[in-house]
């Protein structure tokens, strides 16, 4: 897959004035720090303080009402509320405890979801799945089956596209467009959201994040670029290569290359003690 060379321009640009506007958050608990706002090089394609899991209970919105008794799955489960001062955008936890989070870009064939799910939880892997909200229209099923194996639901937007060539009232429709999808299948809109082919969120999509109802966006600190399908053992030798504790890695669901590399990265995660968690379990 070829890399847009305009994308990385644009996103060094954004990221170097960002940086010096001291808008960047990184870590959870952590304050802020740097600037925001560069493409996941081409991506193929809620609230903190709760006790509660936010995917499997009411979440409130301020544009728009709560899912009706009896219409969404009855998921009861509790999550630990996120660490004090878990910032905005959250690009890795706490670098002093042996967790990582594995985070997915929810789109693809849902076969591949499904093997990629039993793969991790073979393993005692929880995941975070970030999903497009035009693929929960095609696979409804699939919320409750991400749910239903420990993992954490999130938004990443209804239909894909580049928010940073969008304007407000349009990556608002974006996110709130999935966000209702979310509420309409489970009962709740997700704690996280991630921008689509961008791994920073901008000033304008964090203000139209937390519009929708989403405190927190959940970036990452490693790309092994699953989504250019290298093969499983590129993309295991780029995970293990990179990671550590606290990292947040983006990876995608719709690649046989990262479904066929996930149980040799789970068994080697174990071999150094380190555990793969849900976003919200490393914040907490």
């Amino acid at each position: 897959m070829t890399v847009d060379r305009r994308s990385i321009l644009r996103t060094t640009a954004q990221l170097a004035t960002l940086t010096a506007a001291g808008e960047l958050l990184t870590g959870c608990g952590q304050e802020a720090a740097t600037g925001a706002g560069g493409p996941h090089s081409a991506d193929p394609q809620p609230n903190g303080g709760s006790p509660l899991d936010p995917n499997r209970m009411p979440h409130a919105s301020p544009t728009a009402s709560p899912t009706s008794p009896g219409s969404a799955p009855p998921f009861a489960a509790a999550l630990p509320a996120l660490a004090p001062n878990t910032p905005q955008e959250v690009v890795s936890g706490p670098r002093d405890r042996p967790q990582v989070a594995l985070t997915f870009h929810g789109q693809g064939d849902p076969a591949l979801a499904m093997a990629l799910l039993a793969a991790a939880e073979q393993r005692g892997a929880r995941l975070t799945v970030l999903v497009v909200g035009s693929w929960l229209d095609q696979q409804p099923q699939l919320a409750g089956r991400i749910l239903d194996g420990g993992h954490e639901l999130g938004n990443h937007t209804l239909n894909h596209l580049d928010l940073a060539t969008l304007g407000p009232d349009q990556v608002y429709a974006e996110i709130s467009g999935c966000a209702d999808r979310l509420r309409a299948l489970t009962g709740s809109i997700g704690r996280w959201f991630r921008p689509s082919a961008a791994q920073f969120a901008t000033p304008v999509v964090r203000k139209q994040a937390k519009k929708a109802g989403y405190d927190h966006c959940l970036s990452y600190d490693l790309d092994p670029m699953d989504y250019a399908d290298p093969g499983a053992e590129a993309v295991q030798r780029r995970i293990l290569s990179g990671i550590k504790p606290g990292s947040v890695v983006a990876l995608h669901m719709g690649h046989k290359g990262t479904v066929d590399a996930l149980p040799a990265v789970l068994d080697a995660l174990r071999q150094r003690g380190l555990s793969a968690v849900t976003a919200s379990q490393l914040c907490s």
